[in-house]
């Protein structure tokens, strides 16, 4: 129900159906049963402990755990409030997935609030109350003989559970040397983990990039990539192959030194040794070294349209002394040749080059006046000859179609097209246009790239493997510092620029939804001090991601960092089942050692079951494959990694904790010297 009731909001906060939400309701599956397990555990407790009816067992049940869901509900979605303010691309990943996140677990709260009760006084039946189905004295099954097996080791469990949660209250140092130890190995994993943005996914495509020398004409480009090709055609991953040649995708140009290529893989299955499109790219691009007067490069496409048209990293090195262009890029050559000096860089490269042969047009501005010429006119006509101009858009047989005015090859294709070209003087003479323009040979680059006014050449390149883009980007950021000269900069750009905006909102968004969870346990405990034993549990779950994310060889990227925000109302969600439980029970009278123990031993179960039905709810991702995998792996490794250490661990901590700071509290508040017997009896 809760699912359904998602996509209602779904269409009416206007998101669709796409990768992101669509994680999410796959992660949401292993949450929104959290609640309804909650409640039909706790009725069942009472039935077994206190051999009640189901309907008394029911309201006494929603009589304690009320607060508690309400309270779970609370702050899972207070976890994601935060996210509503992050900007750029990053805020609609985290927005899209945990807005999606929050309705599918405020709508299952609901229902745990009022259905399930319901359905439990319906459909439970107690096997000790006498005249009810299932009562001890009748005949068992095998399923019965089943469950009564589990249920006598599952007590055998508590009872070691409850005898080491003695010994770490006996010696509360352990509990809080353990903890301190947790969240230093943890943060020692943070800063060793290599960072990411957006994985790159399989695609099934691979494309390549080729630079031929400048100058080069389009015959000689075609015969470097007819060799290439030849080369490609043989890799057994490879399906077809298309190849436009003249076209300069990294900087969307079009010139005769350039061509690009568009590999078509093979099914995953099909594809033999290699199977993974970087390990495939990076085979090919050492292959293809035999093909002279041509450097290839080979790419996958960003998993994200509309972040360049390359994965890997992107950045502009800029000149900002306003230097001659062939100064700029020799200076990107020996930067470029400082990068490839680095381990974490497994190339990197431009298609900027300055040594294209080119014409450059001389005016003569004195004899053009003479003559009555108008500059503008001038170069308006040689641009229609010898360029393009755009005339009209017309429509016919269903199609469109556009009119452009420019002289016939054979009339542009040299210098000594200018013979019979002509302009129109003031008087409406026609004046030879070679009588008033001379052409010079220089060198040039085909295109000029403006970054922020400064003259700019677009570098890009892809880390080795064993390493992340946060590992290329650090190693760019220190060899900048040494090998750029005065004057040259350096601008992030496409997906890069994203991935470093990104990297430091998420810290913030992490600390501000540590911050709404704590300020709203604070007003339902009443207390300042009391949060802190739900707060304190989060880096059990921390270790377990990067431990498990380190373990899959996964980056810290997008998918990780939603994980870990997640997380945080998972692992609160655990350690509030314990403690408002123990705070009630300390209101009633209890001593704070009971009220733990008491509220550890009940709150165990429940702990248990929605924590591994939320870890087998996330294993299909472990094992997907396909487009979406390495998204699939880095949400699945790192939650399931996380709520497996956080349990483990956590429920050992939280009973601690909450010792701890229930008694400064109570000392905070009362005032009193504190007479409390914190020996068990």
């Amino acid at each position: 129900m809760a699912i359904v009731g998602t996509f209602f909001f779904l269409q009416l906060f206007g998101f669709t159906i796409n990768l992101l939400t669509l994680f999410a309701l796959v992660l949401a599956i292993g949450i929104v049963v959290d609640d309804a397990i909650v409640v039909v555990e706790a009725v069942h407790a009472k039935m077994e402990h206190k051999d009640m009816p189901v309907r008394k067992a029911t309201v006494q049940s929603m009589n304690e755990i009320s607060g508690a869901i309400i309270s779970i509900t609370l702050v899972m979605a207070a976890v994601f409030v935060p996210v509503g303010f992050m900007q750029g691309p990053a805020g609609v990943f985290y927005r899209q997935f945990a807005f999606t996140l929050a309705i599918a677990i405020l709508i299952s709260a609901v229902n745990a609030l009022t259905l399930s009760p319901a359905l439990c006084a319906l459909f439970l039946k107690n096997p000790h109350h006498p005249g009810e189905k299932g009562h001890p004295h009748e005949k068992k099954g095998f399923m019965a003989r089943f469950f009564a097996a589990f249920n006598a080791g599952f007590r055998s469990l508590t009872n070691r559970y409850i005898t080491s949660l003695r010994f770490l209250i006996r010696r509360k140092w352990v509990a809080i040397g353990a903890l301190v130890l947790i969240a230093g190995t943890s943060y020692w994993l943070i800063k060793t983990t290599p960072t990411g943005f957006i994985p790159t996914e399989d695609q099934g495509f691979v494309l390549y990039a080729v630079n031929t020398p400048p100058g080069s004409s389009l015959h000689r480009t075609h015969k470097a990539t007819e060799a290439i090709d030849k080369i490609i055609k043989k890799e057994p991953s490879v399906n077809n192959l298309w190849v436009a040649d003249g076209l300069n995708f990294i900087s969307n140009a079009s010139a005769s030194p350039y061509a690009a290529g568009f590999i078509r893989l093979k099914d995953v299955d099909e594809r033999g040794e290699l199977k993974n499109p970087d390990e495939i790219a990076a085979a090919l691009t050492g292959k293809v070294t035999s093909v002279k007067d041509a450097n290839t490069f080979f790419f996958n496409f960003p998993t994200v349209q509309g972040f360049g048209n390359v994965s890997g990293f992107e950045f502009m090195l800029q000149d900002r002394t306003n230097g001659p262009l062939d100064k700029l890029g020799n200076t990107a050559a020996a930067f470029i040749g400082a990068l490839m000096q680095r381990e974490e860089i497994a190339y990197a490269f431009t298609t900027f080059a300055a040594g294209n042969p080119q014409y450059t047009i001389e005016t003569d501005f004195i004899k053009a006046k003479q003559l009555g010429v108008s500059v503008s006119e001038l170069m308006q006509t040689m641009q229609i000859y010898f360029g393009s101009s755009f005339v009209s858009d017309f429509n016919r047989f269903g199609k469109y179609y556009r009119v452009m005015a420019q002289a016939d090859i054979s009339y542009r294709k040299d210098a000594a097209s200018l013979d019979g070209i002509f302009v129109k003087n003031n008087l409406g003479e026609m004046v030879p246009v070679k009588t008033l323009v001379t052409l010079k040979r220089v060198f040039g680059p085909e295109t000029v790239t403006r970054n922020n006014l400064f003259n700019a050449v677009t570098i890009n390149g892809v880390p080795k493997p064993g390493f992340s883009t946060g590992d290329a980007i650090r190693a760019i950021e220190e060899t900048a510092k040494t090998a750029l000269p005065r004057g040259y900069s350096y601008e992030w750009t496409g997906i890069t620029r994203e991935e470093r905006s990104a990297g430091s909102q998420q810290i913030y968004i992490f600390l501000l939804s540590i911050i709404f969870v704590y300020f709203l346990l604070a007003a339902q405990y009443e207390s300042y001090v009391l949060p802190l034993a739900v707060i304190l549990t989060v880096p059990a779950g921390i270790l377990g991601v990067f431990m498990f994310i380190g373990f899959a060889g996964l980056e810290n990227n997008i998918y990780v960092q939603i994980g870990l925000i997640m997380l945080i109302g998972l692992l609160a969600k655990n350690a509030i089942l314990i403690v408002e439980y123990a705070v009630q029970r300390r209101k009633r009278g209890m001593s704070l050692v009971a009220s733990a123990l008491e509220a550890s031993r009940l709150r165990l179960r429940p702990i248990l079951m929605t924590s591994f039905a939320f870890i087998v709810g996330m294993l299909p991702l472990i094992f997907a494959k396909g487009a979406s995998a390495i998204g699939n792996h880095s949400i699945g490794y790192s939650t399931v990694g996380g709520m497996l250490t956080g349990v483990l661990l956590g429920v050992f901590l939280i009973p601690v904790l909450y010792i701890i700071f229930q008694y400064l509290q109570e000392k905070i508040v009362s005032k009193k010297a504190g007479e409390e017997n914190w020996e068990l009896e």
